[in-house]
Parts: C-alpha cells; sequence; structure tokens
C-alpha cells in the first residue's frame, strides 16, 4: 500500500482553514500546510494551527512564489519525510474532500499512475468553462491523446519517484499553469493519468488568485512550448497513443 500524504498550498485563505484541518483530520493522514508568502493574518493563523495539531507540518515560503511553487516544495518536502505518494488539495474549499478516499483507494490499486479528479462543476464562471475547454483541447493536441480529460483540477494523487523526475530535469512552470504541464509531461514519459469524477464548487465568497492576463499569457506561452515538446515526441507517442475513459 501506499505511503500517502497529503499537501495543501495556501495563499491567503484564512477563512477557510479552521473548517479545512478539521475535516481533513478524519483522515489521519500527514498534511504538509506550505505558506506561500502569505500575508501576517493568514500566517499567524497557519502558524498556532500547525503548532497545535501534531500531525501538520508548515513548510514556510518566504515570498509568493506561486501555486505551482508552492505544490513543487510540498512534493519535495513529502518525498524527504519518506512518503511514496501526495494528494494535492487547494485550500479554498472548492473540492469535495469525501471523494479522498475515492482518490487514494484507486491510486493504491495503481500506484505507478497518476490519480486526477476530473470536475463535475457547480456554479462556475460561464467564462472559465470556455478557459478551460480550450487548454483541454490544446492538452488533447499536445498528449495526442483523450487519457487527460482535465488538466486544471488541482485535486490528484501524485507517485512521487516519477513526478520529482520530471520536475527535476525540466521547468515546470510555477503559477496556474503548473497543474496542466505536470500531467503532460508525466503522460510524456509514459505515466499513466487516470481520472474521477467529482465534484468541483465555487465558493460564491471564495478568494480567487488567477490573475486574468498574468495567467493567461503564462498558459499561452505553456501550451506553445509543450507544442514543440510534442513535435519532437511525436514517432514515440503516435506508437503508444492511449484512448482512454473517465472512472
Amino acid at each position: 500500500m501506499n505511503k500517502c500524504c497529503i499537501v495543501v498550498p495556501v495563499y491567503n485563505h484564512p477563512d477557510c482553514l479552521e473548517w479545512l484541518v478539521s475535516r481533513l483530520r478524519e483522515l489521519e493522514l500527514h498534511t504538509f500546510m506550505i505558506n506561500d508568502g502569505s500575508d501576517a493574518v493568514c500566517s499567524e493563523l497557519l502558524r498556532k494551527i500547525c503548532n497545535r495539531e501534531q500531525w501538520l507540518t508548515l513548510v514556510e515560503r518566504h515570498s509568493n512564489g506561486g501555486k505551482g511553487a508552492a505544490v513543487k516544495t510540498g512534493l519535495r518536502a513529502a518525498a524527504r519525510s519518506g512518503y511514496s505518494h501526495a494528494l494535492q488539495l487547494d485550500a479554498d474549499g472548492q473540492h469535495d474532500l469525501d471523494d479522498i478516499p475515492r482518490l487514494l483507494a484507486l491510486s493504491d490499486a495503481n500506484p505507478q499512475a497518476v490519480i486526477s479528479g476530473a470536475p463535475n462543476y457547480h456554479d462556475v464562471p460561464r467564462v472559465r468553462l470556455y478557459g478551460r475547454y480550450l487548454t483541454h483541447i490544446w492538452i488533447w493536441i499536445n498528449t495526442l491523446s483523450l487519457e487527460i480529460r482535465d488538466s486544471m483540477c488541482g485535486f490528484r494523487v501524485y507517485p512521487l519517484v516519477s513526478t520529482l523526475k520530471i520536475l527535476d530535469s525540466s521547468n515546470v512552470g510555477d503559477h496556474m499553469d503548473f497543474d496542466p504541464e505536470i500531467l503532460v509531461r508525466l503522460n510524456w514519459d509514459g505515466v499513466r493519468v487516470m481520472q474521477l469524477r467529482t465534484t468541483v464548487t465555487y465558493p460564491h465568497d471564495g478568494v480567487s488568485h488567477f490573475r486574468g492576463f498574468r495567467d493567461n499569457v503564462l498558459i499561452s506561452w505553456m501550451h506553445t512550448r509543450l507544442f514543440f515538446g510534442m513535435l519532437c515526441r511525436l514517432p514515440r507517442l503516435l506508437r503508444r497513443r492511449r484512448w482512454v475513459h473517465v472512472q
């Protein structure tokens, strides 16, 4: 069975933290809270909670580097602590925590694979759906496969050895481009991506750190880099092309 922990990147989400910790406590999994340069209010609350809860480890980044940078920090901390797998989970309350046991069970049954959520959306702004669908099309082009049905859901279980191999050899994005790019590069490296349907809700009073112009430019540049990377790998990708369904 996998030795799995949880990695939660946190940047200025103080209103969600007590609720999130109370829910995660039930899972009895060690959790790394990655403070990605949050402001004083959120940072102090994180320190208070992590000092109180022995199953939490706080990792502090001294400046805000972006969601991807925080996740990378968490994955490396998990590997150094001896974990084989890590569940990535956002701190803003959008993921259905009741689905965590299903992701973990699928990961236990397929320890070499990445297990990722494939969202069923509730109350998501329509403009976000259009943008996500455009990204999905580019991901299908860049992998020559429909294996990755949704690449932007940050609710997933990583096998750490294969994931860190990619992070140590490739310049994977540090912001909102991280989630889709790491899945494409893992796919290129022969790691299977398995997806499980899960509900994603955007809270009406939630805090979004998606910055329209900056993040859209980064994602566009990511797709461009991946496209040329796909062309370099074209013969190999055509030989092992897979068409799979979502669990």
